[in-house]
């Protein structure tokens, strides 16, 4: 059964393609940001690619789009991150309200949002649970829970908040996916041979000693000036890896390249779990930027794949009632 979704906030693509993968056709995603806008064109054509603001055009556009299975996005995390001043409500790049209300204005199925950790904090209970209650006066039940991205196979731990709901009348029985039986791959394993793709005759021994996953993957935000792996805290935690995090690669080692090595876009969107065939466009610091700020593709499939159950389930047992 084809179900349909939009989705806003879609930045490079991570979250779509994951929900592609696991059987939504995508009716709209909308991206403020012109490179990610840009990545997404180039790697889906045929996707409905909104580039703007998406406060006017929930108000403008998004009635046109009533009746769809799922409204998805990776709402801004600032307002929640321990990176930030976590000011919640009070921080105007909130985009829950939002939210709300295009799922007020699209009655979905289902919805799935995606955030940081930090959206769980105690400081943020009564947050949540106003979200929820708006959610609720219009229809829907809402669930929060925190997942690793190492547990879906992503060689990185990167923690986030999915939140999952379902329209009253769905009746759903929900449940998140369970972490993979095989451990997610090191480093090493993930990026020997783009390290090695030049010629370095490091890369083996690089990759044998960069024999765990990768800490969280950061340095997507603007106020960073150029792209780097994130805080000093971040970058050392990628030295005992034996990756330089200061800057960003145009390209792997070269023969005879002494040192640590640093990371390219592309070994960064494989940490961050893209697949080689999805194009990260733009100049390094704006293709490093949408990186960093990726949803995994994995995890959003594994959840995407949860969500299409209950909504054939509820679509298989209404055509019975009939």
């Amino acid at each position: 059964m084809t179900l349909t979704s939009i989705e806003i906030c879609a930045g490079a693509g991570g979250q779509a393609l994951g929900l592609e993968q696991a059987g939504f056709d995508h009716l709209a995603v909308v991206e403020i940001d012109h490179h990610a806008c840009n990545t997404l064109r180039e790697n889906r054509p045929q996707w409905n690619v909104i580039e703007g603001d998406v406060v006017p055009w929930i108000r403008d556009h998004a009635h046109e789009y009533r009746g769809v299975d799922l409204v998805a996005g990776g709402v801004p995390c600032p307002p929640f991150s321990y990176a930030g001043k976590q000011l919640g409500a009070d921080d105007e790049r909130d985009l829950f309200p939002a939210m709300i209300e295009l799922v007020s204005v699209v009655r979905p199925r289902a919805i799935m949002i995606e955030n940081v950790r930090g959206l769980l904090d105690p400081k943020f209970d009564a947050y949540r649970a106003s979200v929820e209650e708006h959610l609720a006066q219009v229809g829907y039940s809402l669930q929060w829970k925190l997942l690793n991205a190492s547990d879906f196979g992503v060689p990185q731990l990167r923690p986030r908040v999915i939140a999952v709901g379902f329209r009253h009348d769905t009746a759903p029985s929900f449940e998140y996916p369970s972490p993979f039986q095989n451990a997610a791959p090191t480093v090493g394993e993930t990026l020997a041979d783009l390290m090695a793709e030049r010629g370095w005759e490091g890369a083996s021994a690089w990759a044998a000693q960069a024999n765990r996953i990768a800490p969280t993957l950061v340095g997507g935000s603007k106020k960073h000036g150029g792209p780097d792996l994130g805080p000093t805290r971040a970058r050392r935690a990628w030295a005992e890896l034996g990756v330089n995090g200061s800057t960003i690669a145009p390209d792997a080692p070269d023969p005879g390249f002494q040192g640590a090595p640093r990371l390219t876009v592309r070994m960064a969107a494989r940490i961050q779990g893209f697949p080689d065939d999805w194009t990260i466009t733009g100049a390094k610091t704006h293709a490093y930027r949408q990186v960093g700020n990726a949803f995994p593709p994995p995890v959003a499939r594994a959840v995407g794949v949860q969500i299409a159950s209950v909504l054939n389930a509820s679509a298989a047992r209404n055509e019975e009632v009939a």
